[in-house]
């Protein structure tokens, strides 16, 4: 209940101090992008319940010959990686957080697909909020490999605590600030989950 408080309480300050980045965000994204200026996908939750998260559009609508839309590498322009790399693609999810979709800290959302591709170590994220950050996000972010990023989860659920929370987000902000661990290895965007080895998922 503390914790859900204080999602409430920094979410809701966020969103009235911040109504001026937002506008100015909107702006550039409707200007360089098009619209929608807002991307929303669903994600799994608490328990692996569907909800619908929202960040601001970092890539484009380019489709080739057959109108297929290109791979996400090649559909991410500068502004788009500017965005991402300042994080300021992620302040709409303040919304979710402050709906009660998401937390502040916790495991970061990922796909609906990859439901069924989890060990049962690896599905244990879902026991908790997903997180607008976490402690995988402070230790590389998507530079660390899914095993790793995985792994990282699960130490966070045996020793989430308040104080914990409060370190997660004091790091995220200096991370913001440096852009650490913003892309994986060569690449612009994390590879697909296809099941950890030996983990009995994606065989």
């Amino acid at each position: 209940m503390v914790k859900r408080a204080i999602d409430i309480l920094i979410s809701a300050t966020a969103l009235l101090l911040l109504a001026p980045i937002f506008a100015i965000v909107s702006w550039l994204v409707r200007r360089k992008l098009g619209s929608p200026i807002l991307f929303s996908q669903v994600r799994p939750g608490l328990d692996g319940q569907p909800f619908r998260m929202i960040k601001f559009r970092t890539m484009t609508d380019a489709r080739d010959n057959a109108g297929n839309l290109l791979p996400d590498t090649d559909r991410l322009p500068a502004f788009g990686c500017w965005l991402r790399a300042s994080s300021l693609d992620e302040l709409p999810e303040l919304w979710n957080v402050l709906k009660g979709d998401m937390s502040l800290v916790g495991p970061r959302p990922l796909l609906m697909q990859y439901l069924p591709l989890y060990s049962p170590e690896q599905a244990r994220r879902h026991l908790v909020r997903p997180g607008l950050t976490g402690w995988a996000q402070i230790s590389g972010r998507n530079a660390l490999t899914w095993d790793e990023k995985f792994s990282l989860d699960g130490w966070y659920l045996d020793n989430r605590s308040l104080w914990l929370d409060l370190k997660i987000l004091c790091i995220t902000a200096l991370k913001v600030i440096r852009r650490d661990g913003i892309n994986a290895a060569n690449d612009k965007t994390m590879p697909v989950f296809t099941g950890s080895k030996g983990s009995g998922a994606g065989d």
